[in-house]
């Protein structure tokens, strides 16, 4: 299937990333440009592989990897995980891109770097007439589900992981090893193998969507140094899922070297998504809570029946995520699908546009 691959490796080096008015190719038609994330807004876009079957449009995709890209997925073992790794890097490329309204950039001309911490960036070469957007993404894929979020000015992480995801040890004993004392506790208290397997999926989906959006990578920031939780809070005025009317349910992450302290400056989104996985996001705050006070509330984990309380921040009314979702298929088919059955959130404050 990816045969391709190999047979392009020696085609030319990465260009310089610029403007101009022509079609990327000659084969696809140039990719329909979309106005920059708001603020408190991310952009989130994903890619079902099984419904890329064209080995021609895969070829096509491949011309839009660097030489060092195309060296590394021809290394991959198994085609789907190939087709995979192609597409979370043309998802990228093609997402990015999309974002310069006054003029085109050519996919393939974009060039990347990562941080001391591994965390990729655009490595974008500013002209004397272009300045470039101020844009952070974060990829996340599986073999069967690949995903970008996108923000401006703020970090985003974000994690994608598959609803029926086995795991090979016993999940207490897996939890034990990576999650913090009490979300040990809360999984222990479940009682159902099956709730317990996807109340860890959705657990690991957040802690790895908020190490990614910190950055500084798991080995810096061990998923056993912080606690995921989620707390009720009042919205007056404000519907949201599964709760009543006058609730809704924030994530909020817990460091444990300061328990009390709960961190206020990320917000959280957590979606089932396609009806086949779970979605996280993490984004920084453009501005984080305001003053403390201390108010006694029932921190309630999506749909397990444990309760705690705890204090929470309540100097400033919590805002609600905006969230546009797309799914795509790059220079073939975008179809805007918040605010349908493909995006049910779980968790979080969210507003779908």
């Amino acid at each position: 299937m990816f045969s391709f691959v190999s047979k392009r490796l020696s085609l030319m080096m990465m260009t310089k990333v610029c403007c101009f008015q022509r079609n990327f190719s000659s084969a696809l038609p140039p990719l329909v440009p979309v106005k920059l994330p708001s603020k408190m807004e991310t952009h989130f876009w994903y890619v079902l592989p099984d419904e890329v079957k064209s080995e021609s449009l895969l070829s096509q995709y491949s011309e839009l990897l660097s030489p060092r890209e195309k060296k590394n997925l021809y290394h991959m073992q198994g085609d789907q995980f190939k087709k995979s790794a192609l597409l979370a890097r043309v998802l990228v490329r093609t997402t990015i891109a999309r974002y310069q309204t006054n003029c085109q950039v050519n996919p393939r001309s974009l060039k990347f770097k990562k941080t001391i911490y591994g965390k990729p960036e655009v490595d974008w070469e500013n002209g004397d007439k272009w300045c470039p957007p101020p844009l952070h993404f974060n990829i996340s894929h599986t073999s069967s589900l690949v995903a970008c979020g996108v923000t401006v000015n703020v970090p985003i992480g974000i994690d994608v992981e598959e609803k029926q995801r086995r795991l090979k040890n016993k999940i207490l004993a897996f939890a034990k090893r990576y999650f913090s004392p009490d979300e040990v506790k809360l999984l222990t208290a479940i009682s159902d193998p099956e709730i317990q397997r996807q109340e860890f999926i959705k657990l690991w989906t957040l802690k790895e969507a908020y190490v990614k959006a910190v950055g500084r990578g798991f080995s810096a920031a061990p998923f056993n140094t912080f606690t995921i939780r989620a707390r009720v809070i009042k919205m007056g005025g404000f519907h949201h899922f599964d709760t009543q009317h006058s609730e809704a349910s924030e994530i909020v992450v817990e460091s444990s070297d300061d328990p009390e302290n709960l961190t206020s400056n990320w917000q959280f989104a957590l979606l089932d998504l396609a009806g086949s996985h779970y979605a996280a996001i993490c984004m920084e705050k453009e501005n984080s809570a305001g003053g403390v006070t201390q108010n006694s509330n029932v921190i309630k984990m999506w749909n397990c029946m444990v309760e705690v309380s705890c204090d929470f921040f309540a100097g400033e009314a919590s805002v609600p995520m905006r969230l546009t979702v797309w799914k795509t298929i790059p220079f073939v088919e975008d179809e805007r699908v918040s605010g349908t059955g493909a995006v049910v959130p779980i968790s979080g404050l969210i507003k779908q546009l």
